[in-house]
């Protein structure tokens, strides 16, 4: 194709490209509906022949076989419907901006011209409109510089002459902006899209990614990649994007099903929601830290990092520190790994197994078997043996009960067709014998609970055992009143059905070390976002129930929120030692977007020397600073600013230190409309002004935001300088900040510059 210049060239090629995707999309509509009716068709006939008589043997095996057959037809028919369906999303995603860029190379003397979208276009001759940005040759749009490029190929690396790289900002088919450029994305793209306001859902950024989150994107040869990266510095966004480009680059061996986020809220997760799909990709599974312990640890209340957090701002005496820091090492979940075995005479801490209100196996017979295996096994192997044991004791059981009075009795109770039911299921073929074996099937029905408890370990407690260690560990921490205390209280927990943060993922750990479980060797990536609020036991726990996967752990030690009243903030060095034995790489994003310059260089204000970030060109306010004389001025002050700035700005958001706060803050709104007090529960970000807790707040953004009471009794010390600048970067185009009677001496540096504007009241 000849090299377009004119913008009215290229607004013809849009118009062409316009109107094939409306041609596909009306085709793949009729053979979508066509395939849907066909479905329908197939499953109705699978109702009915589901329904034949099944009493007669010979019916039984011509039904099995209809049913098979049938079952194949419905997976086929509906795989098909999928198929359509995804291709019927990926061309509704090109609709209205087809594509963001052009690059024109010389590859062995011919010219080319390739433009790069969402997803890919071909023409009805199999000419390629557009080239996905994920495809090797794309990334040549995102790392060249005009003149020699490599990229990838099956084959090796190819080399070509980049000769021009265009973008372009397509708008409902119009081209709004069109120009050449040598950078990765020109600044008259990003001030384009960066000056939009706040969205319910974060948008796909790859018309816009830089240089190195495209590093982030394309790399597949890391087992751990740590991005360390300043607040609205594109992290989020990079890995939805590299999840995609994953998704695309391994689509023969790798799914969605197969990739696990770990997001900081529920908030979190559905701002993201939209981003795979809007590129044609399923979402990968989503979970928090606290669900994912939650659905491990069946039956107890663990405690939230947001409860947690609650509590510490009341009180965290330094033993409570010192315990905490050591428990939440991954050195102390080694720790207890080596006293379990250590001690090969100790017995494990077993529980009776009860069927029907009696104990069926006894903690005691538990015992004996395991004490009866050899010592030279290891633990986990001398709990498999038992656990085969008790497995073998109930089989023997079931062949021996089945001739008795009360099975017999049962059976004959049952109807014909629960009768018939036995048979079909567990195929049973006519026979002699064919009464006792129907019992034993009946017993197996029966007694499937017990199975249940064994293949689930439901005899073996994790959480004494943990206590009898603790009791014996010989720790240098504080005092042994005071450990003892501790190991008190946890206990009286446990009771209560209560359980710490810190003390779950140890109970977790030690569990799936014993019982050699909780392995999930299925999942091929892990991407934890605002990774300085996880600790290294929990990163160590991760790491041992997904130990096939690559991990992505993406954070800002500047936005340790959670932790920050008590814990050391070297992230770098302390995952680095972590994973010491796996090939990591570490890559730093310094350059902020989402916030104007104005609100980027205060809030770096709040940084040491050694993080400064660097603003992006976009201007707008100064923050503004407000101090009021007393509580009833500093309320009508802070709603009055919520007001005025709500009738600029969709969402405008009070960011609170805490929950009480959160909840003081709204009280003094009463039933006003608009206003909203968001918790926890809350999934998505609603419009008007909201008041929540900065935690809530973290990996989300707002046109507008106040913070809420920045005081010297509010955010006293240096130990208050994350919460603070966290709340600061939550503002894309207006920040201010309130305080009551004496503003924060973190701010007073800034309140007395030229980067901020101050109002006494």
């Amino acid at each position: 194709m000849a090299i377009n210049d004119s913008k009215e060239l290229e607004q013809q090629r849009v118009d062409k490209v316009a109107d094939i995707i409306d041609d596909k999309i009306e085709k793949v509509t009729n053979d979508l509906d066509k395939a849907h009716s066909e479905t329908s068709k197939i499953e109705r006939n699978y109702g009915e022949n589901t329904k034949v008589n099944t009493f007669e043997v010979d019916d039984q095996m011509e039904t099995n076989a209809s049913v098979q057959q049938q079952k194949q037809l419905v997976y086929l028919a509906v795989e098909n419907e999928n198929i359509l369906s995804s291709n019927k999303q990926k061309l509704q995603n090109l609709q209205g901006s087809p594509y963001f860029g052009r690059i024109d190379i010389v590859e062995d003397g011919e010219k080319d011209t390739l433009y790069i979208g969402t997803s890919t276009l071909q023409d009805d001759d199999g000419d390629f409109l557009i080239y996905d940005w994920r495809a090797p040759i794309s990334g040549i749009y995102y790392n060249g510089t005009l003149g020699k490029v490599n990229y990838p190929t099956p084959t090796g690396t190819a080399e070509v002459d980049l000769k021009r790289k265009r973008q372009f900002q397509i708008i409902n088919n119009k081209i709004k902006n069109m120009f050449d450029t040598n950078e990765t994305v020109g600044d008259e793209i990003l001030q384009s899209v960066l000056s939009e306001y706040s969205d319910e859902y974060l948008k796909s950024i790859v018309a816009t990614i830089q240089h190195e989150q495209n590093t982030i994107i394309r790399d597949t040869h890391s087992d751990v990649l740590l991005v360390q990266g300043v607040a609205g510095s594109g992290k989020t966004s990079a890995i939805l994007q590299r999840v995609a480009f994953l998704l695309y680059h391994s689509r023969a061996s790798l799914n969605a099903d197969q990739i696990i986020l770990f997001s900081p809220n529920r908030l979190f997760s559905n701002y993201i929601s939209e981003v795979l799909p809007s590129l044609g990709e399923r979402n990968m599974r989503q979970v928090t830290l606290n669900e994912f312990i939650s659905l491990r640890l069946t039956g107890i209340q663990v405690e939230t990092l947001f409860e947690r957090y609650e509590k510490d701002e009341r009180n965290l005496p330094q033993d409570m520190v010192d315990i905490r820091l050591y428990k939440e090492s991954a050195e102390f979940l080694n720790d207890l790994e080596v006293l379990e075995n250590q001690n090969k005479e100790h017995l494990l801490h077993f529980e009776d197994i009860i069927f029907e209100g009696r104990p069926f196996f006894t903690k005691d017979e538990i015992s004996k078997i395991y004490e009866s295996q050899n010592t030279a096994y290891s633990i986990p192997d001398r709990f498999l043996k038992t656990k085969n044991t008790l497995i073998k004791r109930l089989q023997k059981r079931i062949h021996r009960d089945r001739d008795d009075d009360w099975v017999q009795a049962e059976i004959d109770n049952l109807s014909d067709e629960d009768f018939q039911q036995i048979i079909t299921d567990h195929k049973i073929e006519e026979s002699t014998n064919q009464r006792s074996i129907i019992a034993e099937e009946f017993l197996k029905d029966r007694y499937a609970p017990i199975y249940n408890a064994l293949v689930n370990n439901y005899f073996f407690n994790p959480y004494q055992e943990y206590l009898y260690l603790l009791s014996h560990l010989d720790q240098k921490i504080v005092s042994t009143k005071i450990w003892d205390t501790m190991i008190e209280a946890i206990d009286h927990n446990v009771e209560a059905h209560k359980l710490s943060l810190s003390d779950a993922v140890a109970v977790l750990y030690l569990r799936d070390y014993v019982t050699d479980s909780g392995i999930n060797s299925g999942i091929q990536h892990i991407f934890i976002d605002e990774v300085q609020d996880y600790t290294m036991a929990q990163l160590k726990y991760i790491e041992h129930a997904f130990p096939a996967a690559k991990m992505t752990l993406l954070g800002d030690r500047s936005q340790d929120v959670l932790t920050s009243s008590y814990r050391s903030k070297d992230l770098i060095t302390s995952i680095s030692e972590l994973f010491n034995k796996k090939h990591m790489t570490t890559i730093n994003l310094n350059q902020s977007y989402r916030s104007t310059a104005e609100i980027t260089n205060f809030a770096s204000q709040l940084l040491p020397d050694t993080e400064k970030i660097k603003a992006f060109s976009r201007k707008g306010d100064k923050p503004e600073i407000h101090v009021y004389d007393d509580e009833m001025g500093y309320y009508q002050g802070l709603k009055s600013c919520a007001r005025e700035l709500n009738k600029q700005y969709e969402t405008v958001a009070i960011l609170t230190r805490n929950e009480a706060q959160a909840e003081q803050v709204y009280t003094h709104y009463g039933d006003e409309a608009l206003v909203t007090l968001v918790d926890a529960n809350f999934r998505s970000v609603p419009k008007g002004i909201i008041i929540l807790p900065i935690y809530l707040a973290k990996g989300l953004e707002f046109d507008a935001v106040i913070a809420h009471n920045v005081s010297a009794q509010n955010y006293p010390d240096d130990r208050s300088r994350d919460t603070l600048y966290t709340i600061c970067t939550r503002a894309m185009h207006h920040l201010t900040l309130c305080a009551e009677k004496e503003l924060s001496p973190l701010l007073k540096e800034s309140a007395d510059s030229e980067d901020a504007t101050l109002q006494l009241n």
